[in-house]
Order: structure tokens, then sequence, then C-alpha cells
């Protein structure tokens, strides 16, 4: 798929640019890649506007890039699964076994990965 037409959601961005969910923002957008930053309290991540959960991303959503950890991870998982997402990476930290199997069972594919290191290897 070209990444202009993969559109990524970013569950966790922020606009601190030291933290790796703004650095993943930034080079999903290098990349030419269609972003979606998800923060409940932020209106502009890198000159995106930021959608406030994943029931408010309008469009579909290709990849699903975690950068929160599995405690506020759980409770999102029937938002993760009505948002239908072509797939989910987990980066380092979000690993969520609860999360996974949920995934499993609705058929949606995920993998432990940095989404970072899939960018810059060519494996995105």
């Amino acid at each position: 798929m070209n990444p202009a037409e993969h559109h990524v959601a970013v569950l966790g961005a922020t606009p601190k640019p030291e933290r790796y969910a703004n650095q993943a923002v930034r080079l999903l957008l290098e990349k030419g890649y269609k972003v979606t930053p998800i923060h409940p309290r932020i209106d502009e991540i890198e000159g995106l506007a930021v959608a406030s959960s994943l029931e408010a991303v309008e469009q579909p959503i290709h990849t699903l890039t975690l950068y929160v950890g599995p405690a506020r991870l759980e409770p999102l998982t029937d938002a993760i699964l009505a948002a239908r997402p072509g797939r989910v990476i987990f980066n380092p930290g979000t690993e969520t076994p609860s999360v996974q199997r949920a995934l499993d069972e609705a058929a949606i594919p995920w993998e432990e990965a940095c989404t970072l290191v899939l960018l810059r290897t060519g494996q995105f």
C-alpha cells in the first residue's frame, strides 16, 4: 500500500519531541503516511489535529500503533476492537496480553514491534 493511502493512528501521541510517540508521528509524516495522533487533552501535535479518543477518529485505521502502558490500554479494549484497525503494533512497554487475546478473538492482526525500527528498516 502506498504510504499516502495508509492511515496510521498513534494512540498515546504527545507533543514532547523527546518521546518515542512524538518521534513516530514525525517519522510517519516524513515517510508520507496519513497520521492521526490520539490524546484526550491535546488539540494539536506536529501541526496535526488530535483526536481525543479512538472513537473520534473518523477514517478507517490501517495501522494502530500503541504508546500507552497496559494499565491505560486495558480499559480501551472495546474501543480498539470497535475501530477495527487493519493491524495493531504494540511498541515496547505496551504489551498487554488481555488486549492481544481480544484482538486474536476478533481476528485483528497484531505484533510486538517498534514502529520507529519498522519505519527505518522498510518493514512498516
